[in-house]
């Protein structure tokens, strides 16, 4: 037994005996069909994944030819990054959040997709219910259900018996399998350190919180994701709402916290996981970022948000961005090659033009 097996086994082991009721053990890889969906009529998860579209940031009141594009490219999964409707105005209303829900569901694209493409779903604030809200939303239980309504949560789904809504599933069989990872940043989150300079470059909103008691994902969450980052699986794609490895910015993101930051990093680097790639939203922007690491293999972002409304005027510091911002209505593609052994991290225009393209040899996650 190596090293690693060895790690995973001992680990595994350690964390399923401590892991508390509401929290999920370790599981081995998800079956096609088992988990989310209760209705029959909703498309099968694929055997395999090849293509993944991601997107966020959907203002239900626009219009949305972007999904023309989307199902062009007959994606085998779509993930929802959050942002899926827009239902945060004060004071908040579950009226207003169902009422905003059934206007997306009537999106003779969106209604599509749902019909006929596997997908996954997170949400950020805008559907949570409070813009850049966290842990001391009031309402953020009728929130849940609502959204657990709406994306069609089967009865027996562990979402429905936990705090949050994190989730994870794998795809794919041995050797091609693909683990998605969504983290709920919302529920959990400390409150926020409020800029000192408001839309100063680098602090427009938020600066770093140094206090080692604040949190991005409460206690269950972390030991949920320890144990899933144990778990076998060649490509990770870890789901957050905010961007997680961005410098330069004071917006929202994983720098608000910065001891959350290097946990989440470090956590990744203890329990050896291969194959981490990080899908954000949140920023109406689109962009590719490039983390590196002195022992171990580089980290990627892609952020994909704004596909009906787009940041046109965003210009920012980007230290570890590779390339510039993507402004304009878009959405992500996440490509994979298993014979050649590599992926394709791609952003798209809502006429499917390629707008950014990064490609990543498996070898090199691991």
């Amino acid at each position: 037994m190596d090293r690693r097996t060895l790690l995973h086994a001992v680990s595994a082991a350690a964390l399923a005996s401590s892991l508390p009721s509401c929290a999920v053990p370790v599981q081995g890889p998800a079956l096609p069909g088992a988990g989310l969906q209760d209705n029959s009529a909703l498309p099968p998860w694929p055997a395999r994944l090849t293509q993944i579209a991601f997107g966020s940031c959907i203002d239900q009141k626009k219009a949305q030819p972007i999904w023309d594009a989307i199902l062009a490219g007959r994606p085998d999964l779509f993930i929802f990054g959050g942002d899926t409707v827009y239902a945060s105005t004060q004071p908040w209303l579950l009226d207003n959040l169902q009422k905003a829900y059934s206007t997306q569901a009537a999106q003779p694209g969106f209604a599509r997709l749902r019909q006929t493409v596997a997908h996954l779903a997170i949400w950020d604030d805008h559907d949570f219910g409070l813009n850049d809200g966290g842990a001391d939303f009031p309402h953020k239980l009728a929130s849940k259900q609502a959204f657990m309504d709406f994306w069609k949560l089967r009865q027996d789904d562990p979402r429905r018996a936990r705090e949050g809504l994190y989730h994870a599933q794998i795809f794919g069989p041995p050797g091609q399998q693909v683990q998605v990872i969504l983290l709920d940043e919302r529920w959990f989150r400390s409150k926020l350190r409020v800029t000192d300079q408001r839309d100063a470059p680098g602090k427009e909103r938020y600066l770093p919180d140094p206090n080692p008691a604040k949190t991005m994902l409460g206690p269950d969450q972390w030991r949920w994701l320890e144990a899933q980052l144990l778990q076998s699986a060649d490509l990770r794609l870890i789901v957050s709402g905010v961007q997680v490895i961005v410098q330069g910015h004071g917006w929202e993101g994983w720098a608000n916290f910065p001891a959350e930051q290097s946990r989440l990093l470090d956590l990744i680097e203890r329990t050896q996981a291969k194959g981490v790639v990080f899908l954000s939203g949140d920023r109406h922007i689109g962009a590719l970022y490039r983390h590196e690491r002195a022992k171990h293999y580089p980290l990627f972002e892609l952020t994909s948000s704004g596909m009906t409304h787009a940041w046109a005027g965003a210009s920012e510091a980007g230290p570890n961005r590779m390339g510039e911002l993507v402004t304009q209505n878009h959405f992500a593609l996440v490509e994979l090659d298993w014979p050649a052994r590599h992926i394709a991290l791609t952003l798209k225009g809502s006429a499917g033009q390629v707008l950014q393209r990064h490609r990543i040899a498996l070898a090199e996650l691991d």
